[in-house]
């Protein structure tokens, strides 16, 4: 059973979402269950899987027993490893917080959107556990295909913020596929360890440098790297929550492991930090994105869900950046911060579909006297404050430790007054909502405040707040194991070539 972990991750939520499109029409109530059954075998698939790249290193897994480079193979080490539990617990988790607002938002629609959310987390983990290039193109599209799907079904804008998504994320599809067909043309093999084997002889070649920079601007453009991250804004704040509380947490990271898994594994350290000398340049394009990211949110005063989606423009500039400052401890800030960001956006993420399925909006006047109203909410939505401002022992501080420690390392100060600018700006943002939660409304009569009578509580349920919990106690748990994670895991998936 366990040698065969990495085909069960993509092929029985593959098998599922065909079950439940099925099960959609015969009896709507099978969906759910179904839906919760296929992620928590890839959730189980996922967390074995890593225990036995622990245990025994690299596993390279042959799809039919076909030999690569003619037949693909699905290759794991402890980068990979780390990534498919993070995407298993956290689309499992959501789904089982997002049920509640799924039905009420969707009461026509259940099956159709559970085929969509299985199918997305399909791609997703199909990226990441692939090694080779031309396959992670293929699951690239049925992430984003369904993903499209996913973030239309909201209201109002959403079908029209979808649709400028689909032209920006199809332009990025359509760079990393050229890429692919330039290094094909170069080496002549699609497997990944195949390429980074033949690429020491061609580094001088100008098809190589060609695809290189198609395939990160690429890879750039999906994960909205600012400036190209107009159409990530929008497509979140308007899709339903079940949707972007998947979306949001997990998307742009996955792809920011799809640049890391380029930089490392296909183009190798030495091409990319080396022989390219290109990699000071980006991290001065993250500094930007990092400061835009934060200057958007504090000029966002409307909507909580918009100020947080420019949070994560900004912290895709710290990962961007940390993969670029050239050294391990960068290198290591960045996939630390995949694992931390990928949860702490589920934090947030899940407490904005608590508020807008009981209150029904997300903007700051629905948010007045929410700690009142939703004490248990508003408790998780402060441990996920913190964690993103970076408060130990949240896990949010160490990844950032590590980002910081990275640049003056690389002597890159720059990035390092930028992390610290951002953190600065998200205290003001989330003290900014607490205290519109805490203090208003206001009581009308001075002095008379005795008068005004509080409003009951009235807390999401309890399926909605358990997983949500879990979310908040995995944020200190993972700092709290940051150690463990970065001895055992993360200094593996790094080269040794990284100093």
């Amino acid at each position: 059973m366990s040698h065969n972990y990495p085909a069960l991750i993509v092929v029985v939520p593959l098998l599922s979402a065909l079950v439940i499109s099925v099960a959609g029409w015969v009896n709507k109530r099978l969906c759910f269950p179904i839906a919760f059954a296929a992620l928590a075998v890839a959730a189980y698939s996922s967390v074995g899987l890593l225990f036995r790249v622990l245990d025994e290193g690299v596993i390279v897994y042959k799809l039919g027993g076909w030999d690569p480079p003619m037949g693909i193979a699905y290759y794991v080490d402890h980068l990979n490893g780390l990534v498919l539990t993070v995407v298993s617990v956290v689309a499992l988790l959501n789904l089982i917080a997002s049920k509640k607002s799924i039905e009420e938002e969707f009461p026509e629609k259940t099956g159709p959107f559970y085929t969509l959310y299985i199918l997305m987390v399909t791609g997703l983990l199909g990226i990441v556990v692939t090694g080779d290039a031309f396959n992670l193109y293929v699951l690239l599209e049925i992430a984003a295909l369904t993903g499209y799907g996913l973030l239309a079904m909201g209201e109002e804008r959403a079908p029209l913020a979808s649709l400028n998504y689909l032209y920006m994320g199809t332009i990025g599809a359509c760079f990393y596929l050229l890429g692919v067909g330039y290094l094909y043309i170069v080496t002549g093999s699609l497997n990944m360890v195949d390429i980074a084997g033949i690429l020491p002889s061609l580094y001088q070649s100008k098809a190589v440098l060609a695809a290189f920079i198609i395939c990160m601007v690429g890879v750039w453009l999906k994960m909205a790297f600012f400036p190209l991250h107009a159409w990530l804004p929008n497509a979140y704040t308007y899709a339903p929550s079940a949707a972007s509380s998947l979306i949001a947490p997990l998307v742009t990271k996955v792809m920011i492991y799809v640049m890391i898994r380029l930089i490392l594994t296909v183009f190798t350290p030495e091409f990319s930090f080396n022989v390219l000398a290109v990699s000071d340049a980006i991290v001065w394009l993250a500094v930007i994105a990092v400061v835009m990211g934060a200057i958007l949110a504090l000029a966002e005063r409307n909507n909580l869900k918009k100020m947080l989606t420019y949070i994560i423009v900004a912290e895709v500039g710290y990962m961007v950046g940390g993969a670029w400052l050239g050294n391990r401890t960068g290198m290591t800030g960045a996939i630390l911060h995949i694992v931390n960001d990928a949860l702490m956006t589920l934090c947030v993420f899940l407490v904005v579909g608590n508020i807008v399925y009981k209150v029904k909006g997300a903007g700051f006047d629905d948010l007045k006297g929410l700690f009142r109203k939703m004490p248990f909410t508003m408790g998780a939505f402060v441990v996920g404050a913190i964690s993103m401002i970076g408060v130990p022992p949240t896990c949010g501080f160490f990844s950032k430790w590590y980002l910081i420690s990275g640049a003056i390392q690389a002597g890159h100060y720059g990035f390092m007054v930028a992390l610290l600018f951002s953190s600065l700006v998200n205290v003001v943002l989330f003290f900014r909502v607490f205290e519109i939660c805490y203090y208003e409304p206001f009581s009308d009569h001075h002095g008379h405040g005795h008068d005004h009578h509080p409003e009951p509580m009235d807390e999401a349920p309890l399926s909605m707040l358990v997983p949500l919990y879990v979310v908040g106690a995995i944020l200190v748990l993972v700092g709290l194991y940051t150690g463990d994670i970065v001895d055992q895991i993360i200094q593996f998936a790094i080269p040794k070539g990284l100093v």
